[in-house]
């Protein structure tokens, strides 16, 4: 039997860590991206420095990157046994737990460097942070509830960005904080219906199994909730029209989202995918609201 070149090993293992880490699958981190882009804007008023944008942009990648590696090495157990994980880098062997371990550690360490530019305050919410990335796998065995503690994982950046720019993290932060984790719930949900049935074949816990026939209201119910705390931080900071347009489109886009809901496994994913492009309509509102003449601003300009 002809052995594999060393150059083909090597690409086949670049290959199963970048899996691991979901270079291929770019969404978490866009989903990650926008409200931590939400925050830097508000907490700036606008203009936020173009080091805090970069600072912010690359941990944000290196933490999704390093939560989606720890994420699999706890659920090596159970990813072989969900068609959509069973072709996991852990849960086929392809990779070590000891590397997945090591990778992880790596990866925590590069976004540690960038808090040597950062204040006290954001270092101890860092902090917090990476306890909740480590602890999220577990929520699945034990609560039904997963998704609200990935809420408060994928809205970290906010509270972060404000303690960043300003010193301290005032009510708005907390409110925005909030509304991200309602439509993390959401989304999130919707991305559990597609793994339902396997799920509950495996005693894996999501709000999609809590919801039950009820899943489609609860996720509307979720993403209405957060698009008025967006109504009521609009009113309270005196945004200029282009938020107003931004709200109401992600109003829209939630609406479509419903009639995706009630498909098959692939269109409850179309629906997750979706959420990307609320994310983005809702980081263009806020961008274009804070500038004085209602256009975008770039950072640090």
């Amino acid at each position: 039997m002809m052995q594999q070149a060393p150059a083909t090993r090597f690409h086949q293992r670049w290959r199963a860590y970048a899996a691991l880490m979901r270079m291929d699958r770019p969404i978490g981190t866009l989903l990650l991206l926008w409200p931590t882009y939400w925050g830097l804007w508000f907490a700036a008023k606008g203009t936020p420095p173009l080091g805090l944008f970069l600072i912010f942009t690359a941990g944000t990648w290196l933490m999704r990157s390093a939560g989606c590696v720890i994420n699999d090495y706890f659920d090596r157990d159970l990813d072989h046994q969900v068609a959509r994980t069973r072709y996991r880098p852990l849960a086929t062997g392809l990779i070590s737990p000891r590397a997945a371990l090591r990778l992880f550690a790596v990866l925590c360490l590069l976004a540690a460097t960038l808090l040597f530019f950062l204040n006290t305050l954001t270092l101890l919410l860092a902090g917090g942070a990476i306890l909740v990335t480590v602890t999220y796998p577990w929520f699945k065995r034990f609560t039904h509830l997963p998704q609200a503690y990935l809420g408060i994982a994928f809205s970290m950046g906010i509270p972060m960005a404000f303690a960043a720019t300003r010193g301290q993290v005032p009510a708005l932060a907390w409110w925005l904080m909030l509304a991200n984790a309602c439509w993390v719930v959401a989304y999130d949900t919707a991305y559990a219906m597609a793994d339902r049935p396997d799920d509950l074949k495996a005693g894996i816990r999501s709000t999609a199994i809590l919801f039950g026939r009820h899943d489609r209201h609860a996720i509307a119910g979720l993403q209405m909730v957060m698009l008025i705390i967006f109504v009521g931080i609009g009113v309270e900071q005196g945004i200029h029209w282009p938020y107003w347009v931004a709200v109401g489109g992600a109003a829209v886009l939630a609406a479509y989202e419903q009639t995706l809901l009630g498909g098959d496994r692939d269109q409850a994913l179309r629906a997750f995918l979706h959420n990307h492009w609320i994310g983005l309509m809702l980081f263009w509102g806020i961008v274009a609201g804070l500038a004085p003449n209602g256009m975008p601003m770039l950072p640090g300009f």
